[in-house]
């Protein structure tokens, strides 16, 4: 007697933006054993419009009534950043899956809940911090793990932009967003250093931000803002101390007079050798002369493709690696001390 074959998992988006469009509905599309059954939005014409692009039966303004009506299995939570934990919440309740776009929420205290609700509810609750899903991120986990670089005790994560403010969506809207670079660039940097590190435990956070450009200019790489409505930091540049000794460095900004128009990438200095992230390079140095000891030639592009598949795998059931609903917990603290820190203009101690 042969073995039933499952049903195809069902899927509903939140949100029918960019990232929703590009990423979440092109990956569901690619696989036979998926089918996306329900898309809202806030603007009913905009969740149409995404529903008829991607051939999704039905269209919805309203959450609960989607999740009531289309009964999904996964949820992709696509939604402005202050809507994450309201969106989470409900579909988890739901009894759903969640694949959810970072950050995870606007406060630590609003992903604890959301962490604690996946976790009572037996569902998965996984954040699309994608650029831990590399390859070159996952080998220089690996040759962590291997002891490769001894104990490495000073890192540094650069998510920066000359003049790469978003001129699109909610990202100068500090009351949606919940800030600027840090929370949207530079929190996929933190994610894949902590990652990479193993999450070591913090002991404090120290930052500063400022705001000297963003409302000032109107146009950029991505287009126009408005200067007076715009709320975020322009730049923001923290330290985090590990209670094992150890540095990491973040920078981030969405404008910052650099040479470079964009840089997004992390080094590691370990006693035995040291790596940047993007292409992974792993050196020495012997007598003055550099030594590779590991190369990958291209950075891999297909980061969002690995997160959303490593996610549609785990709820399959296999012990995949994701971005779960503890980590997520654990960034969002970062994020939000390193806020804090800038706002008071102290450290903040997190053990």
């Amino acid at each position: 007697m042969s073995a039933t074959t499952p049903s195809p998992l069902r899927v509903a988006i939140i949100g029918a933006g960019q990232v929703a469009d590009k990423v979440h509905a092109s990956y569901y599309a690619s696989r036979s054993d998926v089918n996306m059954v329900a898309v809202m939005d806030s603007r009913l014409e905009q969740a149409q419009a995404f529903a008829a692009r991607h051939a999704i039966p039905t269209a919805w303004q309203d959450t609960r009534e989607m999740l009531e009506n289309t009964q999904p299995d996964i949820v992709s939570v696509c939604s402005p950043n202050r809507f994450h934990f309201e969106h989470t919440l409900l579909a988890l309740e739901a009894g759903c899956h969640v694949m959810c776009e970072k950050p995870p929420a606007m406060t630590p205290q609003q992903a604890d809940e959301m962490r604690r609700l996946a976790r009572k509810a037996g569902k998965v609750l996984a954040y699309d911090f994608h650029h831990r899903f590399a390859l070159d991120t996952q080998l220089l986990r690996q040759e962590v793990m291997n002891g490769t670089f001894g104990e490495i005790y000073f890192t540094s994560a650069q998510a920066l932009r000359r003049c790469g403010v978003p001129g699109w969506g909610v990202f100068t809207n500090k009351s949606l967003q919940g800030g600027g670079p840090l929370i949207d660039i530079g929190i996929h940097m933190l994610d894949a250093a902590m990652y990479v590190l193993g999450f070591p435990a913090v002991k404090r956070v120290t930052a500063h931000s400022y705001q000297k450009l963003g409302n000032h200019k109107n146009y950029g790489q991505f287009g126009e803002w408005d200067p007076a409505r715009y709320t975020v930091e322009d730049a923001l540049f923290g330290t985090v101390e590990f209670c094992n000794g150890g540095l990491l460095r973040l920078d981030t900004s969405f404008a910052l007079n650099i040479r470079e128009q964009s840089v997004m990438n992390i080094s590691f200095c370990g006693e035995k050798a040291g790596a940047t992230l993007f292409p992974a390079h792993i050196y020495n140095d012997v007598r003055g002369e550099l030594q590779t000891l590991l190369q990958r030639e291209a950075a891999d592009d297909q980061r969002h493709f690995r997160s959303m598949e490593a996610f549609v795998r785990h709820v399959q059931g296999e012990p995949v690696m994701i971005a779960d609903a503890e980590q997520g917990w654990v960034i969002q603290q970062l994020v939000a001390a390193m806020y804090e820190s800038a706002e008071k203009g102290k450290s903040i101690e997190l053990c």
